[in-house]
């Protein structure tokens, strides 16, 4: 019976809609973590009798035919690209982007990696560094005698000595834009990967061809919408019910049949 078959695929659905609500919500105090949302098809149909078919000697065709579905597949599971909103921290190496971009940093692989957590550090070489030591590109050190580093708009860094009135130009962050954002490979760590979907990285200064601009001091928080999220979990969860009162169904229905004499 096609109808076990067809509510187990809505049901694995379902499942998977769970899931990603789920890690949705473990990252809802993650720093700029977008949302994620499961994206669903349909599967293949069988036509019984295709629209179209002529259906009697006279030439009459039948309009709509009988194409019995399958049931449903994953399509795909998508980052919706939203700004969180910024909250001050008051961190001389704490920045957030306002608008579109990533920081790009060195991985330990050599490879590129993109983010947007602006949670940044100094290393014992006075390098500016993600939280988890990775270098900022373009390499950025803060000499040892420095009291203070301000980052303005356009990711110009600039240190203040005490044996001078004006700051000091040390280096400029810059912005790498994408020509599709949902194609990066999330990694973990709040990183992304260049991926042929996403295209090559644009990098930039900050506040030209669209990219944002950085804000010092603050933090984007995490897009994730916690009253939508658990709307769509009680979405899925009876979803899932629905599927398996179809599967007990069905099975009291072959059960009968079963039993005819």
């Amino acid at each position: 019976m096609r109808a076990l078959n067809i509510a187990a695929t809505g049901m694995g659905a379902q499942q998977m809609r769970v899931e990603v609500i789920s890690n949705n919500l473990a990252n809802m105090s993650t720093t700029a973590y977008n949302a994620r949302r499961a994206d669903f098809a349909d599967l293949h149909y069988q036509q019984v009798s295709p629209a179209g078919t002529v259906n009697a000697a006279d030439g009459t065709v039948l309009p709509t035919g009988v194409q019995l579905g399958l049931g449903v597949r994953p399509a795909a599971v998508s980052m919706q690209i939203e700004q969180g909103s910024l909250q001050q921290t008051g961190g001389a190496l704490d920045i957030a982007i306002e608008g579109l971009g990533y920081l790009e940093v060195e991985l330990p692989s050599g490879l590129a990696g993109y983010t947007r957590d602006g949670a940044l550090n100094l290393s014992g070489d006075g390098e500016i560094v993600t939280a988890d030591g990775y270098p900022v590109i373009p390499g950025i050190t803060v000499p040892d005698d420095a009291r203070q580093v301000t980052i303005n708009a356009d990711g110009e860094v600039y240190a203040y000595f005490d044996d001078q009135v004006e700051a000091q130009l040390i280096g400029q962050l810059t912005l790498a834009s994408f020509t599709n954002e949902k194609g990066l490979e999330a990694i973990g760590s709040n990183l992304y990967l260049e991926t042929t979907a996403s295209g090559q990285p644009l990098i930039g200064d900050a506040g030209t061809d669209g990219r944002g601009t950085f804000r010092q001091g603050y933090l984007e928080a995490s897009s994730v919408d916690a009253v939508r999220e658990i709307t769509e979990l009680i979405e899925a969860q009876r979803g899932y019910e629905l599927n398996s009162k179809v599967i007990t169904a069905a099975d009291q229905m072959l059960g009968a049949t079963t039993q005819i004499r």
